[in-house]
This record gives C-alpha cells, structure tokens and sequence, in this order.
C-alpha cells in the first residue's frame, strides 16, 4: 500500500503544482516539462534500465543456476547459516536463499553492481518460496530489503572516478568518510529492522559475526589508506573484477567437477533471467515515471527550500544545506543523485565542502524506492509493509551521519 501512496501522491503533487504556476503566473511549460519528462524517463526506464539488465540477468542468473546444481550454493548457506539464522529466522540454515544473499552482499560489497542484483533477485525469489502469503512481504524479505539499500561498499569507485575526472586534488579522499557512512547505516538498519521484528541480535552468534566484520574492514580500511590514491583504484579494479571472474571460472569448473550438464544448466538458469526482466518491467515503468513527474514539477526544489529555511531557523551551522539535493534524491533515484554531485561538484569545486559532502551522501546508501520496485515487483508483492519506511529511516541515518562526518573530516 505504501507504494500505492507514493505512486498516486507524487502525480497527484505534480499536477497540482503545475496547476497553481498556471493560476498565479500564468506558466504553461511546467506541463510542458513533466510531460516531457514522464515520457522520455518511460523510454529510460525500458531501454537503458530493464534492456540492458536483461543480458546482466540471463548471464548471472545462468551462472548461479551451475552453482546451486554443483552444491556451491548450498556450502555457502551452511557457511554462513548460524549468523544468518539470527537476521533471517524463517530461512531454513541450509536454504539456498542464504548463500544467494551472501552472493550479493558480497557483490555489493566489491562494488559490482551489475552482479549484486541478478543474485539479489534470485535471493528474493527463493525468500518468495518460503513466503506463506504471496503478495505481502514476508520479514526475512524484509530484511533482506532493507540490509541491501544501505548499499554497504568497501571502494566507492565510481564516485573516485567522477572526483579525478574532475580534477579533485585528492579523488580518493572520501573513500573511508564514504565506507564509514555506509557502514553505520547497515548496521543501524539491522538494528531497526531487527526490533521492528522482535529479534535479539544481542547474542554472541551475531556480536562476534559483526565484530570480525567490522575487523575486516578496519583492516582494509587501514591498509588502503596507506595506499596513494592511484594504487587504491588500481587494488580496487583489480579485485573486484579478478573475484568476479574467479566466481564465474569456479562455478563452471566445480559444476565440471561434479559432473553437472554445465552449458544446459546454464541456459535454464539464463532463461529465468529473460523471464524476471520482462517481470519488473511495469514496476520501472511506474514508479521512475512518478518520479521524474516529482521532480519535474519543481517540488523537490520547494523541499530542499524549505529544509534550508528551517535549518536557518534553528541558528545551527548551514554549511551542509547545499548538499542537500543529492541526500535527498538519492533514495529516489541513483542516477539522478550522481548527476546532482556532479552538478554540486562543479558549482562549489570537488575539494570543497560541499564537493566532498554530496559524494559522503551518494556512498552512504542506496536507492530505496527504486529498490524496492526493482525487487519486490519480481515476485509480486504487493504489501510492502513497513518495509519502506525502515528503509527511508535507514536513508535518514546515512544522511545524518554523511553530515557528521562531512564536518568531523573536511570541515
């Protein structure tokens, strides 16, 4: 039902806003720009979104089919059942669905987006199996949901990139500002989902699994550090895509191994890709298109406007306001947020405040709303409960702690 709101409330806030431009100046091309808007983010939504995802989901997909039949899947899940036995208590220790989340976990923690979400859909469709109602979220899906938008990532490259193409001193000088954001925003949505769910995750099961995570990456964190910028980009190239590689070489040869019809196997796995596609195709649709209207419209100028005006109020320190479109944008659209820090970028300089801030705020979370859509919409949910809502309190703690932490190392 949420998304119902959201869907219906965001034509409903355009329209009226082009309305009242008309009846107070006598502005026409509002109309003008959300229509436009709404059909060209229609095309965007099919043909460089769900298009392209098809071939990334066929490939993956029919790979992750080899892995489960060769019993890679199932080593994972009993690998990490205990731990995930806490977060997830209706999932089986031994259930497939555990190693499909740990893939895109892991994933998402390399920085392979294109990965993450071939294996995050097959997750969320073998969560669907255990659902006992089909079209309202269950609490492991849930759960699952809300632990992936807070986009936990070890090397924001991307952002690194856009920083040195343009010609930030240091691009690299937000990466740890960045992991440290997405960190805390992953635990703290653990930690809210898991008492919105009544589930004690103070046990020692889950506190040491948390403990040698947080190790790890203070670890990594302090080894790349140490790293001039050039070589961080470089370990971060090369182990992303050499894991990636070596994911799809083991799959296949362990599939080899064990005697499975590797290329047959392959091609059924690729056909449920085709098929999950063509599925989440209207979710896109509908939603990317209500967005774009949102946006269009001018309310999310008025938004940020306002957010200024209160905060100026409060006689607190301002500085961050200016970051504020990119915080805001993001848990609507990712590449809406990347163009706004690229924007914030140019304006005020990336070794600025701001420059620096609104890359903290893109690394920090992960597109909520596109998420849900793009997950929930490949099974058919259709009661999303409180899923939104947790996930827009998890976006609310990134932001909060992008601000702390854009003040605590660049201010």
């Amino acid at each position: 039902m949420a998304l119902n709101y959201i869907f219906v409330g965001f034509f409903v806030i355009a329209f009226v806003i082009a309305f009242l431009k008309f009846i107070l100046t006598g502005d026409v091309q509002t109309f003008k720009a959300i229509t436009e808007g709404m059909l060209e983010m229609a095309k965007v939504a099919v043909m460089d979104i769900a298009l392209p995802l098809t071939g990334v989901m066929a490939f993956f997909l029919g790979i992750l089919n080899v892995g489960e039949k060769a019993g890679i899947i199932n080593a994972l899940a009993r690998f990490i059942g205990p731990f995930f036995n806490k977060l997830f208590p209706e999932v089986p220790k031994d259930h497939p669905a555990n190693g499909q989340m740990i893939m895109n976990f892991s994933a998402n923690f390399l920085g392979l987006d294109n990965a993450a979400t071939p294996f995050g859909l097959k997750a969320m469709q073998s969560l669907q199996e255990l659902n006992p109602s089909k079209d309202t979220a269950s609490n492991a899906q849930i759960m699952f949901l809300v632990l992936h938008t807070s986009g936990l990532q070890i090397i924001p490259l991307s952002i690194i990139a856009q920083r040195a193409i343009l010609g930030a001193e240091s691009p690299s000088d937000v990466f740890i500002p960045c992991v440290v954001g997405t960190y805390i925003t992953t635990v703290v949505s653990m930690l809210i989902t898991a008492a919105w769910q009544k589930i004690n995750l103070f046990n020692r099961t889950v506190m040491l699994g948390l403990g040698s995570i947080t190790t790890i990456i203070a670890l990594i964190l302090w080894y790349l550090s140490s790293l001039p910028k050039e070589q961080i980009e470089t370990v971060s190239i090369f182990v992303g895509n050499s894991v990636l590689l070596g994911v799809v070489a083991g799959f296949l040869f362990w599939g080899m191994y064990r005697k499975v019809n590797v290329f047959e196997t392959f091609i059924e796995g690729a056909k449920a890709g085709f098929t999950t596609s063509v599925t989440i195709i209207p979710y896109l649709v509908g939603l990317l298109v209500a967005i774009s209207a949102f946006r269009a419209c001018g309310a999310m100028d008025y938004l940020i406007d306002g957010l200024k005006w209160m905060f100026a109020l409060t006689g607190m320190n301002t500085d961050f306001t200016d970051a504020l479109p990119v915080a805001l944008m993001k848990p609507l659209s990712g590449s809406g947020a990347r163009a706004l820090m690229i924007d914030a970028m140019k304006e005020f300089g990336p070794d600025s405040f701001i420059g620096r801030l609104v890359c903290i705020f893109q690394g920090s979370a992960d597109t909520t709303l596109y998420i849900v859509a793009l997950y929930f919409g490949s099974v058919g949910i259709k009661n999303t409960r409180y899923a939104i809502v947790a996930g827009l309190i998890a976006d609310l703690i990134g932001v909060l702690a992008g601000i702390w932490l854009g003040y605590l190392f660049f201010h």
